[in-house]
């Protein structure tokens, strides 16, 4: 159980943490990405500032005009001053615009100290990019202070571009903008997925342009992905940070987003250390209740295993009593139910070996009675001297056929319902001819259940009994009959005569003597005996099949007697009459 709970929970940590990571890098290349976009639309706003400018057709043609009238040139300076002045309060980001003209005229339009200018400004590096260019929009970036007027300390972002005579097409000066920061830096802003998270913009030669406001170490971005074009994001998190970087269409300008992955890890861990006090106390809880559990099965089983022992040794007295979990319970009490039923099938193995003995015996006691013996060599004087040899030799042979089937118990205790009946056919021989043709005997037994087992010498005494008891006494034609028909999945074979009868009383003390326990029907052997009684058939067909089968008694007084032996049918001849396209 700590084994699996600790696999679980590492595959489960590991998913979350892949999980988080994924999420983490999708926000961030979302963020970015909004970013990027931002910039793209602040930038544009900022081209058309520059782009109105350099368009106003009035504007170049004052920047242009000379004069040597004073009153003229302050007009035009006022002229000048107004229209970058409307240009300026165009955009509430603006904090200044500057206009340098060839000649070395400076224009300005700013929140205060207008007029300060650097004088060497034509050696500084933002002038000599402007310079270079060729009409395009100049990204200057973030300065401390104005670049060009030297009491504007606060820190600004520039950008510029060189002023064109757009009829002549020459250059005629250039304009620097300053802008507050504020815009650039709330939107560099949003690519933070942590407190810890730097965020920087660089340009074409990887020098920052902007920065975060808390950033003060700059990183060595020549070692850093770098997007190839406008539109692309790249994350990276191979190392000890995650970085992401995107690149803006209109400026070449790369975002970097650098967040440390011990920032990324901090709920992780967290959650980690959550995770690790759940599997100590779900451990702890485990095995504290997997020794509960273990207690209470391995004591139950022991005992069990102890009495199996005994069993073992053929003691089958004894029983296991635990209360427990109910599989144990269930597995105990199937325990003690195998040794009781155990315990019955071996006594029932005894008497029915003791019975099968007494049968033989009782058989072989029934068949050499002397009174049987003396009416039929009684009936063969009178048929020697009468001189019908054909029924002599009749009864001799079947005399002969009863001996040698009832003698023949050495090879088995039971048979099949085919060589039962044949020994009935030869015992119906003698009985017929004795009484002289009052018998008229039916047997109809389809050839389909010839091949059933049943105990030996089954039938024989029932028939016997019908003889002696039903249809002798009679004096007159009597019949019997045997017949076999199918009830459910048992056999019931009915031997019917057509005799006396029994009295209620009579029938009932039969009936309660078959119902007795079937020890009860095992007679001693040293006791007179008239041959195989009904208890004993009873008692065999209990012992060979169970308690549900045996023999049933139905009679009238004056109307006759059936005797029903009621045997199972075998499970093959179940399953056909059940399915008989199968056969």
């Amino acid at each position: 159980m700590t084994t699996i709970l600790i696999i679980v929970s590492f595959l489960y940590y590991s998913r979350s943490l892949d999980i988080i990571h994924s999420k983490i890098s999708d926000i961030a290349q979302k963020n970015i990405s909004q970013t990027a976009g931002l910039f793209d639309l602040m930038l544009e706003g900022y081209n058309s500032v520059t782009k109105s400018l350099n368009g106003n057709y009035e504007l170049t043609r004052l920047l242009q005009e000379t004069t040597s009238n004073p009153s003229v040139s302050v007009i035009n300076e006022r002229s000048i001053t107004n229209i970058i002045g409307a240009t300026f309060f165009s955009r509430k980001e603006i904090v200044g615009i500057h206009i340098i003209t060839n000649a070395g005229k400076v224009y300005s339009y700013e929140r205060q100290f207008g007029g300060v200018i650097d004088i060497n400004y034509e050696k500084k590096e933002w002038y000599l990019k402007l310079k270079a260019s060729s009409g395009n929009m100049v990204w200057l970036g973030f300065y401390s202070g104005s670049p060009v007027n030297r009491l504007q300390q606060d820190e600004v972002f520039v950008f510029g571009r060189q002023l064109y005579d757009l009829t002549a097409y020459k250059s005629i000066g250039m304009m620097i903008i300053e802008t507050d920061p504020a815009p650039i830096t709330e939107a560099l802003s949003n690519v933070s997925i942590s407190p810890n998270t730097r965020a920087f913009i660089t340009g074409k030669d990887d020098h920052v342009i902007a920065k975060g406001q808390q950033e003060t170490e700059l990183p060595l971005f020549t070692n850093l992905p770098k997007p190839a074009q406008a539109h692309d994001i790249i994350v990276d998190d191979e190392s000890d940070q995650l970085i992401v970087a995107a690149k803006t269409s209109l400026a070449d300008w790369t975002i970097y987003g650098i967040t440390p992955k011990s920032d990324l890890n901090a709920e992780i861990n967290q959650t980690r250390l959550y995770l690790v006090i759940v599997v100590i106390a779900l451990i702890i809880v485990s095995t504290v209740l997997a020794s509960i559990v273990s207690r209470t099965i391995a004591s139950p089983l022991k005992l069990l295993i102890r009495e199996m022992k005994k069993v073992e040794l053929g003691n089958f007295s004894g029983s296991v009593n635990v209360n427990s979990f109910d599989e144990i319970n269930s597995l105990v009490s199937s325990f003690n139910r195998m040794v009781h039923r155990m315990d019955e099938l071996i006594e029932r193995m005894t008497l029915s070996s003791v019975s099968e003995k007494n049968a033989q015996l009782q058989a072989l006691q029934s068949q050499v009675n002397p009174h049987f013996l003396y009416n039929t060599l009684d009936m063969i004087y009178w048929m020697l001297d009468e001189k019908e040899n054909e029924r002599l030799s009749r009864v001799i042979l079947s005399l002969s056929q009863m001996f040698r089937y009832s003698s023949n118990w050495g090879e088995a205790s039971q048979t099949t319902l085919g060589q039962e009946l044949e020994q009935i056919r030869h015992y119906l021989t003698i009985i017929e001819i004795r009484l002289d043709g009052r018998l008229e005997t039916e047997i109809n037994v389809p050839e389909e259940w010839l091949d059933v087992i049943l105990p030996k010498v089954t039938i024989q005494p029932i028939i016997e009994n019908a003889v002696k008891y039903g249809l002798e006494p009679l004096g007159t034609p009597c019949k019997l009959q045997v017949f076999a028909q199918q009830h459910n999945h048992e056999l019931h074979i009915s031997i019917t005569d057509h005799g006396l009868g029994m009295e209620e009383e009579t029938l009932r003390q039969v009936r309660e003597s078959l119902a007795m326990n079937a020890t009860i029907a095992i007679e001693p052997i040293n006791q007179p005996r008239r041959g195989i009684g009904l208890h004993n058939v009873h008692a065999r067909i209990n012992m060979m099949f169970g308690e549900a089968y045996g023999i049933r008694v139905e009679s009238l007084r004056g109307q006759g007697t059936t005797v029903t032996v009621v045997i199972p049918i075998p499970l093959q001849r179940r399953h056909a009459d059940e399915h008989p396209h199968r056969r």
